[in-house]
């Protein structure tokens, strides 16, 4: 008798509160994986899930909270004027001024991660995009972006009109002498972009301390793209960092 495979797909949800207690719980495991590798600098650093029924707010981490900390019932929700409409600690301006302009300017765009990780900014004083040099690194040949300028901690909105405009309609965009952002459509996939986008950038600065690497031929990049780089690979990509952090740490449920 042949065993049925179960295949994950993404979860359909019967309401919003539901779609809502979904979102929270993979950002707070969003944060919490953050941490565990690293990525957490002070107060640096955010994801945002967008809200389920209130379209134009979003859910972000309290200001001034280690990632290591953070549960669902930790999760602010802030307004389209960075007002919070829901907990009781601030908001991070530069978290309001760039992913609220993220969010106006992606609909499609469910969550939007940013974090000061050591290897994502070193890459990003380069002022360069990823080559494709790792299969990795091909889910984002021609699906990131380069915001090549910086004018301090990012506080006006305009500048975060500005870093939407360079990302436009691609899953990353690296932010020159700052970092990575990464967004996607569902709190999954843009917090694993970030994840193996970090690492990609930390593979190329290690190859090209070794020497000249070799880049992928651009039809098998291409071709790589779509078979790592695609929304579902990203959210899958997630599902077992999921199940590890759950484990690890189950507190980050409450």
């Amino acid at each position: 008798m042949q065993t049925k495979l179960i295949v994950p797909q993404p979860p359909s949800f019967q309401s919003p509160e539901e779609e809502r207690r979904h979102r929270k719980e993979r950002l707070a495991a969003a944060f919490r994986l953050f941490s565990l590798f690293g990525f957490d600098e002070g107060v640096a650093g955010h994801i945002t899930a967008r809200d389920p029924e209130l379209t134009d707010h979003f859910w972000v981490n309290p200001f001034g909270m280690h990632f290591s900390q953070i549960r669902v019932s930790d999760l602010i929700l802030v307004n389209d004027r960075g007002e919070v409409v829901d907990g009781n600690r601030p908001v991070n301006g530069a978290a309001f001024a760039i992913h609220s302009q993220v969010h106006t300017a992606r609909p499609d765009v469910i969550a939007a991660a940013h974090a000061h990780s050591v290897y994502g900014k070193t890459w990003s004083a380069l002022g360069r995009l990823l080559d494709p040099i790792t299969q990795d690194a091909c889910a984002f040949h021609k699906d990131h972006a380069l915001f090549d300028d910086y004018t301090g901690v990012v506080l006006e909105s305009e500048e975060g009109r500005r870093i939407a405009a360079a990302l436009g309609n691609h899953k990353a965009v690296i932010l020159r002498n700052h970092g990575l952002l990464t967004v996607g459509r569902s709190v999954d996939e843009a917090a694993w972009w970030f994840i193996t986008m970090e690492r990609s950038c930390q593979a190329q600065l290690m190859a090209e301390a070794a020497g000249k690497p070799v880049l992928i031929e651009e039809s098998n990049a291409e071709l790589t793209r779509t078979q790592v780089g695609s929304e579902l690979a990203g959210w899958f990509s997630f599902q077992p960092l999921w199940d590890k952090i759950v484990r690890l740490q189950p507190d980050l449920l409450e």
